[in-house]
């Protein structure tokens, strides 16, 4: 009970942590849109293909979600470190959500980066995640060199990006 507990803990907002895969839902890794608003839908292994597609780049990815207050609290920080920070890839996965939702919180803190659409928390799930904001640091060759559970803070981004920049 107390492991069950602490894993709640760990994330601050929670959701389903199982939900099944749409069928209209597709596996092929989507382009990285050019367009925030874009929210391309995929799941799972098609995350999975875009992060290999992006070799040779740091990542960050935020999972998040319009509803969940500290995703609100670390939005304008992480909109800030994409812009000040060129060299590393800005990405976020909407979970649990709805697009008009989605793209309402990209308008409402100017989001630069593109996000993934996951409305089963897919992705999430099959990172072991349970909760948003959740936040993955990927270095130039795909390995996660730094893991965020929870709301990020200066301090955690900043390190973080440190350990992927080049």
């Amino acid at each position: 009970m107390a492991g069950f507990t602490m894993l709640l803990a760990l994330g601050a907002c929670t959701g389903s942590m199982s939900s099944p895969t749409p069928s209209n839902h597709v596996s092929v890794a989507p382009k990285l849109p050019t367009s925030p608003e874009a929210l391309p839908l995929t799941d799972a292994a098609g995350y999975r293909a875009l992060i290999g597609s992006l070799h040779g780049t740091p990542i960050v990815v935020n999972v998040w979600a319009s509803w969940c207050v500290p995703c609100n609290d670390e939005a304008p920080m992480l909109r800030q470190a994409a812009l000040d920070q060129p060299d590393i890839r800005f990405m976020g996965i909407d979970i649990q959500d709805s697009k008009d939702s989605a793209i309402n919180f990209i308008h409402k803190y100017s989001i630069t980066y593109p996000s993934l659409f996951d409305p089963p928390a897919a992705i999430r799930n099959s990172l072991e995640l349970v909760g948003v904001p959740d936040t993955l640091f990927y270095d130039a060759n795909g390995v996660v060199q730094g893991q965020v559970i929870g709301p990020l803070t200066p301090s955690s981004l900043r390190g973080n990006l440190a350990k992927i920049s080049s």
